[in-house]
């Protein structure tokens, strides 16, 4: 899809500026909210295709190759023609010839984010952006001010970080070396290029990079070396943003620290901030999320100048900026732990799809979730023992909602008693439910995320019965520990796809779990009981299922594989791998019931 102007509708034209010709390709109707697309180093327009032709069938979409770069030509000398104040010429040239009459939503990644955070910082173009999405490319004004601010007063702290991107910009250094970056980007280094980006970055291969792509780079070594060291020598004290920042930060960035975004707020007051579990060339990698995010703030902010106010940022939170605008489903949505974690994720601004056998609780759920924070949140009424209503569950997620990033196994049933008194039948629920429910729920949805190829992740509710073995609980531990081996199974296989996958292991939780768990081998009145007492037991443990939500949140962000959630669970997990036999002894011991 890299040849842009073979796309349906696509119309190209060509902008002259200061004795340069810039190729501009547009998509999408001219008469909707014009989004410009600026891309970065060694790029040419196509990093943008898969974004553009997301956001093509609600705007009109502007691509244009930079000065040296593409179709685009090249100044004569290079030396001193890819300054900012040349880039800003070409940008107003675009924008003038493009959306004369309105003003522009503007995106940029990587160096296309550098020179865009100067178009929306000088006098000479305010009033002409209407919103700029930043992502991978810092202002060089603001970069040059989080340099002078550590080094005036140098903690350990603000020295770790000068180290730590001074470690990550080594590639501009190499870029200041006359001859030898050229002489690499034209030999080896070009044709090696894309291997590079998909083995490394996980872009996926194809049509891209362009054939430009040595001429490309070696044109762009300039934009450093006329640019970076005279910024960070004298940065601008009046680069200020006029226009709203959407900030998206890829958190497995190889060349920058999301440190270097500290205090942005200073410089774009009208800030919101996203983050997203990727690398670099997230326009490559996560074309769903970027256009999801871009969408979502042109359209908040052509609102608020037809004087609807813009939608509220995600909340002061924990994982305030993590989740925002991605798609998660929460299965036992209806109650405790799912409910709670729904809430978790509503709060952190993710959409969410409440799904709960019980269709009365799974509205409520998602009812509660949208109040909470969630931009959009749906429920869905399903038994995810029945193979073919998750399938069809599954259809309808993909057709209307899309393609998960999140999925959260956590529908479960509770069921005690020695194995001699559990029955065949009784084994089955219990399998059916808290084993085949997760079977179903990974296959069908992780197959989705998969086949996306844009990442994701899985979350499969465990328990600490998992590696913590009773006698009163063999169907139920068997459950969980199947569930444990199938989180570690699929962990590996799906690594390599970019989806993480966690297995969340409570204890003793306050739940409602207690109160409908089966109890075989006692008639009705005796179950009653010890439905009430192991009830009261719980409560008086007194641990809250929003905790478990947290652990949850915190198991994403940072893909963990195993997470202990209580103090007790997290105990026994620890005498399961360093004292076993004892661990067996107390699994011998009747329990207080």
């Amino acid at each position: 899809m890299a040849d842009l102007t073979k796309l349906h509708g696509a119309r190209e034209r060509w902008v002259r500026t200061g004795g340069i010709e810039l190729c501009v390709v547009e998509l999408g109707d001219a008469a909707r909210p014009t989004v410009v697309l600026v891309h970065g180093y060694p790029d040419s327009k196509e990093v943008w295709s898969e974004v553009a032709t997301r956001l093509a069938d609600r705007f009109h979409v502007v691509l244009y190759d930079v000065r040296g770069h593409g179709r685009s030509t090249a100044p004569a000398p290079l030396r001193g023609g890819f300054t900012l104040e040349k880039l800003t010429d070409d940008f107003i040239a675009v924008i003038d010839a493009v959306s004369p009459d309105a003003p522009v939503h503007l995106v940029g990644h990587d160096w296309g984010s550098v020179q865009s955070w100067e178009f929306a910082t000088v006098a000479r173009t305010e009033g002409r952006i209407a919103s700029f999405t930043s992502m991978s490319g810092p202002s060089l004004d603001h970069f040059g001010h989080w340099i002078k601010q550590r080094m005036k007063r140098p903690t350990p702290r603000k020295v770790g970080q000068l180290l730590g991107q001074g470690a990550k910009s080594w590639y501009v250094y190499m870029l200041h070396t006359p001859v030898l970056p050229e002489l690499a980007w034209r030999g080896p280094l070009g044709k090696r290029w894309p291997k590079i980006l998909e083995r490394v970055e996980r872009v996926p291969a194809g049509d891209y990079p362009t054939p430009s792509l040595p001429s490309d780079a070696a044109h762009g070594a300039w934009l450093y070396r006329d640019n970076v060291r005279a910024r960070l020598r004298r940065p601008r004290e009046d680069a200020y943003a006029h226009a709203p920042v959407q900030l998206i930060t890829p958190l497995g960035d190889a060349f920058l620290s999301p440190k270097l975004y500290d205090q942005l707020e200073l410089w774009a007051p009208r800030l919101t901030r996203r983050t997203l579990p990727a690398k670099h060339w997230v326009p490559r990698t996560r074309p769903d999320q970027l256009a999801a995010w871009i969408g979502e703030f042109v359209t908040a902010n052509e609102g608020q100048e037809a004087g609807v106010p813009a939608p509220r940022t995600t909340a002061d939170g924990k994982y305030a900026d993590r989740f925002g605008g991605q798609l998660v489903l929460v299965t036992g949505a209806g109650s405790g732990i799912g409910r709670a974690t729904a809430f978790a994720f509503a709060e952190a601004g993710a959409r969410v799809i409440a799904v709960d056998r019980d269709a009365e609780s799974a509205a409520r759920t998602a009812e509660l979730a949208q109040l909470i924070g969630a931009p959009q949140a749906w429920a869905e009424t399903v038994d995810v023992s029945d193979e073919q209503a998750m399938e069809k569950l599954a259809e309808k997620v993909a057709a209307e909602y899309g393609v998960l990033d999140v999925l959260v196994n956590n529908a479960g049933i509770g069921l005690s008693g020695s194995f001699f008194d559990t029955s065949a039948e009784d084994w089955k629920k219990v399998l059916d439910v808290n084993l085949w429910g997760v079977i179903h729920g990974c296959r069908l949805f992780g197959r989705q995320m998969a086949e996306r190829g844009q990442g994701g992740h899985i979350v499969n509710t465990a328990s600490a019965a998992a590696y913590q073995p009773s006698k009163a609980l063999p169907a139920y531990s068997t459950s969980k520990a199947a569930v444990l081996m199938l989180s570690e199974c699929l962990r590996a296989e799906l690594a390599g796809q970019g989806i993480g996958v966690s297995a969340i292991c409570p204890g003793l939780v306050n739940t409602n779990i207690t109160a409908t768990a089966r109890f075989a081998g006692v008639d009705a009145e005796e179950e009653k009981r010890r439905q009430k007492k192991s009830s009261r037991l719980y409560g008086l443990r007194n641990y809250p299922p929003e905790k478990v939500a947290d652990a949850i949140l915190g198991a994403v962000v940072h893909n963990k594989a195993v997470v202990p959630v209580t103090p007790e669970a997290r105990g026994a997990y620890l005498m399961s791998r360093f004292t076993p036999r004892a661990l067996r002894a107390v699994a011998r011991m009747e329990p207080p019931l």
